[in-house]
Formats: structure tokens, sequence, C-alpha cells
């Protein structure tokens, strides 16, 4: 089963991703902020990693998993509300894999993510 962990401030866009995610087989876990979403990468290392942009220190938390041992091979996903170019540059150059847009929904999520919850 793939691990997957949602890094983002608001209880309520954890739960929904939470559940949803859950449904396509992921075994997911929850970071509120980026310290506790890095404290939990050192002890676990997810495959998945969905990061919200507007999270503080978001782009620090994104370069500090790419340095842990495992790190490079963590699919990272930027969260961003609006297709901000700006933003979604400095998310790759932070090392982020691809980026989600929110507010996501079962949808979109199926869409990103069901085909990875069966890849090992």
């Amino acid at each position: 089963m793939q691990r997957l962990m949602i890094a983002d401030g608001s209880d309520i866009v954890r739960k929904v991703g939470r559940r949803i995610l859950t449904e396509l087989n992921f075994m997911v876990s929850e970071a509120a902020t980026a310290l506790e979403a890095v404290h939990r990468c050192e002890a676990e290392l997810p495959n998945i990693l969905i990061v919200d942009a507007a999270l503080d220190g978001a782009l620090e938390l994104i370069g500090t998993i790419r340095s842990l041992p495992g790190g490079k091979d963590v699919k990272i996903y930027y969260c961003v509300v609006e297709a901000d170019l700006k933003k979604m540059m400095a998310g790759k150059r932070a090392g982020a894999t691809d980026f989600l847009m929110k507010p996501f929904d079962r949808k979109i999520l199926t869409s990103v993510f069901a085909g990875l919850s069966i890849a090992a």
C-alpha cells in the first residue's frame, strides 16, 4: 500500500483529502505544519506528499524532503489555489514533482492519484 501525506494547515482539507485518498487505497497521514511534516517524514518517508503552497515553510519543506535519504524518490505535489506561474516555478525549483489545484474534490483526486495507489 502506498503511503501518502497531506501537509496542509486546514483541518477540513486534510480530513476530506484523507477520506477520498483512503478510499483509493492509500495509507494517509496528515501534518498541520511544515515542521510536523518534516518530523513525520524523518520517521517514515511517504511515497507521495501533497504540500499546500499556503503552508508556512512549504518551499523549505519540499527542499528538506528532497535532502532526506530516499527523498528524491518521493512524488511531491505542490497545491496551488490558482495557476500562478511565479508560485508554481518556485515550487518546481524547490523540488516539486507536479502541481495540484485547490480546492480539490473526489473527481480531481481520483484522476490524479487512482493509478498511483497500486504502483509499488
